[in-house]
């Protein structure tokens, strides 16, 4: 028997987006139910932001206290990996997701569980584990909050090795002997840190520099101190070939350069790919297995860049490519809320850029930060995206280990700055910092690059001394004071 549900909004995906989004819409006035097919919290919670930093956190930790004399002394032995999983685990409150579920119903909002696909405009047919069918009827909209899946590349031989993708990485209870790592980018980055960390001998393959969407010297630098943690990093070198000696055996890689690679796992991180291939798109006239484009209200656009007739549907987070970042994607599903709640209600709405119902720092404005070690802390434009959108830019760089509290912080620190300015504005358009602890100073950055705040205004935010913070009035004094604009 199929059961019917109406509500004034529907959201598929009950991650962090997805939660974000009917949380919004809620408090805005409209009934919302939320559908989930694992657990309810998501990607975020349980495989990727969460349990990597947990994983991370404790060599972080280690070699903070090894740079610092007194605290030196003190450290005795090395990481104790089942001490980390065991902390990981807790963090991810052993993928048991009671508190989200509980968190969801005092937010008034209706959990469905199973698999939704499309009927029809407004319609989703959710199926659960027992075959029990509920159709969904959305009054007003409905939001995909689906994300994204690791990208599977076609090397022969790899989907039969049986791959680690991000969520074994993020959730395995051993550390393996061996780990070859695909990619170069952010999750290939930071497992290699923390598996290195953990004792595994690491191999990391990039057919490029490592992130290569930073500054080159973010990838340089994070390249320096996995190879000081006893990793092999090989740029320029590609798999043409992956086996598996039985279930559980030795994996076998050949390599482009005539080389192999005898290695225990092989994590494949080189990239991403949308959750819309089962969603029954083609019920509404969109592809299957693509990204959902959308306008800056999260409104999904056709083949020809139009919002779907009745501007009903919407996509959040991962799912829209906008920039897949979870802290991106609940800024996307706090505009999208709104505005899904302004629409159904009448209300006056605030499309302008910067507006309340619009995600306009997805365009020149994403923070992010990457939790190697070194940190890489970046926000806005990279001086090389800056003048491939036509700005005039002057680009400055400092040193972060001369600042008066990167000493303080450790006897070794390592770490450099960079700060890109439109020239004819006066404002900044990117801002990188790479070192120890460097994330904790990324906000103020995205506050000045959002806030567009003058160079000449800057030079009164002083500085509290000695903190990692003076690097500010490095980058200003290096850019100097004469070259602003009064």
């Amino acid at each position: 028997m199929v059961t019917t549900e109406t509500y004034d909004l529907i959201v598929i995906g009950a991650g962090a987006v997805g939660e974000n989004v009917a949380d919004r819409a809620v408090q805005g006035g409209l009934t919302v139910a939320i559908v989930e097919t694992e657990l309810v919290g998501g990607e975020c919670s349980y495989w990727a932001c969460m349990p990597s930093k947990a994983l991370l956190r404790s060599g972080a930790a280690l070699r903070a206290a090894e740079n610092v004399a007194g605290a030196r002394e003190a450290v005795t032995g090395i990481l104790d990996p089942a001490a980390v999983f065991k902390r990981r685990n807790a963090v991810v409150n052993e993928w048991n997701d009671e508190s989200q579920v509980d968190w969801v119903a005092g937010a008034g909002i209706t959990l469905v569980r199973g698999y939704a696909r499309f009927t029809a405009p407004k319609e989703l047919d959710v199926t659960n584990e027992q075959g029990e069918v509920t159709h969904l009827v959305a009054r007003h909209a409905i939001t995909v909050s689906t994300g994204s899946a690791a990208l599977l590349p076609d090397i022969p031989g790899l989907a039969d090795s049986g791959p680690w993708t991000s969520r074994d990485a993020t959730s395995s209870q051993v550390v393996p002997k061996r780990l070859a790592i695909l990619g170069g980018g952010v999750v290939g980055c930071e497992m290699a840190t923390a598996y290195a960390s953990l004792g595994s001998d690491v191999t990391l393959l990039s057919r490029s520099g490592l992130l290569s969407n930073q500054e080159p010297f973010a990838g340089e630098l994070v390249r320096d101190s996995l190879i000081g943690l006893g990793a092999r990093v090989s740029i320029g070198v590609s798999p043409t070939a992956v086996k598996r000696n039985g279930a559980g055996g030795e994996v076998t890689i050949t390599l482009d350069d005539g080389g192999t690679l005898v290695v225990d796992e092989i994590l494949v991180a080189i990239g991403r790919s949308p959750r819309t291939g089962d969603l029954g798109l083609e019920a509404i006239g969109l592809k299957p297995n693509q990204w959902l484009v959308t306008d800056d209200t999260l409104l999904v656009l056709d083949e020809n860049g139009a919002p779907l007739e009745g501007d009903w549907l919407y996509a959040t987070g991962d799912v829209n490519h906008r920039a897949l970042l979870t802290h991106q994607g609940k800024y996307q599903a706090r505009a999208a809320g709104d505005v899904i709640a302004a629409r159904a209600l009448g209300n006056k709405l605030s499309v302008e850029p910067w507006g309340a119902h619009v995600a306009t720092a997805d365009h020149e404005s994403v923070p992010q930060v990457t939790f190697t070690d070194p940190e890489v802390a970046s926000v806005g434009l990279t001086e090389a995206a800056a003048k491939k959108a036509g700005y005039s830019v002057r680009a400055v760089e400092y040193d972060i280990s001369w600042v008066a509290g990167a000493s303080v912080t450790s006897e070794n620190y390592v770490g450099r700055a960079k700060a890109v300015v439109d020239e004819k504005r006066q404002v900044l358009l990117g801002v990188t910092f790479v070192g120890q602890d460097v994330g904790e100073l990324i906000h103020s950055a995205t506050i000045a690059v959002v806030g567009e705040v003058p160079l000449n205004r800057l030079w009164h935010a002083v500085p509290s001394y000695p903190t990692l913070s003076e690097v500010w009035l490095r980058l200003l004094e290096t850019y100097g004071r004469d070259n602003s604009s009064f």
